[in-house]
């Protein structure tokens, strides 16, 4: 299968979103959370790199990537390099990072572009009778909250979804949450225990916060995870 480049554009500093279809199909099939996976043949080698939905389903063949560019990085040079009508290798969407149904309450945890399959799980499930779910996002700059105004959006409304941005790096006009995401688990969870975790970002991260919720009680069936380096 085949991925044909719709178009791109920058989000943030060295980060873009993308819009592709893949070709040969009238319907990508995937599950909200789930990963492609982009190869090709870069300095005489093959690289095969795996990229988290960063839509819902669309009922067609197109879907969306948030990408950051990896320096020096093998694929992603590449793909910030390709001009709409550009095309590369792909596979069929893969992965269980996916909402556990029933769905519950639960909270989103990511940093960075690992926020990217929670926009494509609040897509899909996020309506006026659904669980509530809050999105605990963390990264360095507020120049870098992928996504910020339409998670606002979403939290005017739906008042059952929150959207709590956190930087680690703020300057002095940054009036919200500060530091690390692992800093604001406690006030997410307040006392409730039926609840559903999801992680995505970087291997420490999600090492660091599924540490603080086994040391609170929450049982490993309640956290769900996806790391990359």
């Amino acid at each position: 299968m085949e991925a044909r480049l719709i178009e791109s554009r920058e989000i943030a500093p060295a980060v873009r979103h993308f819009e592709f279809e893949a070709l040969g199909v009238e319907r990508l099939e995937f599950a909200p959370g789930q990963f492609t996976s982009f190869t090709d043949v870069i300095g005489g080698k093959e690289i095969t790199r795996a990229y988290s939905m960063a839509s819902a389903p669309l009922g067609t063949n197109r879907f969306e990537l948030c990408l950051n560019r990896v320096e020096p990085g093998h694929l992603s040079p590449r793909l910030f390099e390709m001009k709409p009508g550009d095309r590369i290798e792909m596979r069929q969407p893969l992965g269980m990072f996916v909402l556990r149904q029933p769905a519950r309450d639960s909270i989103f945890i990511g940093t960075g572009t690992g926020v990217a399959p929670y926009r494509s799980m609040l897509q899909a499930h996020l309506h006026a009778s659904s669980p509530g779910f809050t999105l605990l996002f963390g990264v360095r700059y507020e120049s870098h909250l992928l996504y910020r105004t339409e998670f606002e959006a979403m939290a005017i409304e739906y008042p059952h979804f929150r959207f709590w941005p956190t930087l680690s790096r703020p300057d002095s006009t940054w009036k919200g949450r500060q530091g690390h995401v692992q800093a604001h688990l406690a006030e997410a969870i307040e006392d409730r225990r039926n609840l559903d975790f999801y992680l995505c970002g970087l291997k420490e991260m999600v090492d660091d916060v599924r540490a603080v919720l086994k040391g609170l009680g929450f049982d490993r069936k309640q956290i769900f995870y996806e790391k990359y380096d």
